[in-house]
């Protein structure tokens, strides 16, 4: 699968090229206009989840002890795994349905919007899934019946926050703010609780992490099985992570939307990784009250990952709390993400498989480009 991943990712990041050169200054709106900070607290909190929290301190490792990666340091790996070039990717799919989709209207073909939507559905629950697998190590001890029960908890949260935009918003503005918080306070209590760190090793980090720019074009195409695996995951992500922050755009000019999109996600994160890195050199145990403190977060991110998908496939397919109903739309929402998550336990479904329809997706949307140019000629016209 690394070639056809190569070539779905090289062709997506030259799509943003394209747009960047063609339409710069194309105003993009979406159909519930937010401000800036409001559309950025949505899309950092739809595009990640718990991941983000509870990954890279065990990646980093793994990271300095594969040679693959020893073309540099484990801090820029990590931050390549979840940096620039993924949101640019999310930046493409975000102006494809501000600008393109409603003159295309690609997705409005039936076979596209159920094969779409399934693969919405899937990744929804693979978040889930994630979120269980990773848990553990953090949670050392907890048994596997609270875990469940935890997760349980989390698909019937995000469930009832999918029925009602103002929760999300909420729960998306909190969370951005509970990750500042947790990024400082875990400076905090190394800058305090230990002498042989300090500000002046995060600040080295930052230079660690720069060393990112000086290989990006490695991180365009996979550099190991583990990388290809970020990549299918991110694929899967991208089209209905755009499909859902196009909604929320507020009238920015096409350059000015890939510089937010890119950029202001982009920074938390990259100080967030110089943080950990911190405690990884330090080999430094985390507190468990900040240790909970960081399950917490995730948890959030994970909710927040779930009811902006949830809520996205149930206004495709007509399945929304007001077509539906609250006594039908909350329990069918609930047991089809549960047992999707038992599937991922269970069978040998994969993500990677989600990812290859998704790329299918995008050479379709391609094809439909190449014969409808016509139709985009007036992208941008007064």
């Amino acid at each position: 699968m690394t070639p056809i991943i190569t070539i779905a990712y090289l062709s997506v990041l030259a799509c943003a090229l394209f747009v960047l050169i063609r339409w710069p200054h194309v105003r993009c709106t979406g159909e519930t206009p937010v401000g800036i900070f409001t559309l950025i607290a949505l899309l950092f909190t739809a595009g990640l989840d718990m991941g983000l929290v509870m990954l890279p301190l065990n990646e980093f490792p793994v990271y300095e002890e594969e040679a693959a990666f020893g073309f540099t340091n484990a801090l820029a790996v990590e931050f390549g795994m979840w940096g620039p070039l993924v949101w640019l990717m999310y930046f493409v799919a975000t102006f494809y349905f501000v600008a393109i989709e409603p003159r295309l209207k690609l997705f409005e073909i039936p076979a596209v919007k159920w094969i779409y939507n399934l693969t919405v559905i899937a990744t929804c629950s693979f978040t889930c899934y994630l979120f269980m697998q990773n848990l553990p190590s953090y949670a050392q001890g907890m048994p596997q019946w609270e875990i469940w029960a935890l997760a349980i908890g989390v698909i019937a949260f995000s469930v009832i926050s999918s029925g009602d935009m103002r929760v999300m918003k909420w729960l998306a503005i909190t969370s951005t703010y509970g990750f500042g918080i947790l990024a400082f306070t875990a400076l905090a209590v190394i800058s305090i609780a230990y002498s042989r760190v300090g500000l002046g090793d995060f600040f080295a980090n930052i230079g660690l992490l720069m060393d990112y720019f000086a290989h990006l074009p490695r991180f365009a195409m996979p550099i190991a099985d583990y990388h290809e695996f970020y990549l299918f995951w991110w694929f899967a992500w991208s089209i209905m992570i755009g499909q859902f922050v196009a909604r929320f755009v507020g009238g920015l000019p096409a350059w000015q939307l890939a510089v937010a999109m890119v950029l202001l996600p982009a920074l938390p994160l990259g100080l967030w990784f110089c943080v950990l890195f911190v405690y990884h050199q330090g080999q430094i145990a985390i507190p468990g009250w900040l240790n909970w403190f960081m399950i917490f977060v995730g948890i959030v991110f994970v909710v927040n990952s779930l009811d902006s998908l949830i809520r996205l496939y149930s206004a495709n397919l007509g399945w929304s709390r007001e077509a539906l109903g609250s006594r039908v739309y909350y329990p069918m929402h609930f047991f089809l993400q549960l047992l999707l998550v038992i599937a991922y336990f269970f069978t040998p479904f994969e993500i990677q498989w989600v990812g290859l329809i998704v790329a299918g997706l995008y050479a379709a949307i391609y094809v439909l480009i190449i014969q409808r140019m016509g139709a985009l000629s007036r992208i941008g016209a007064r």
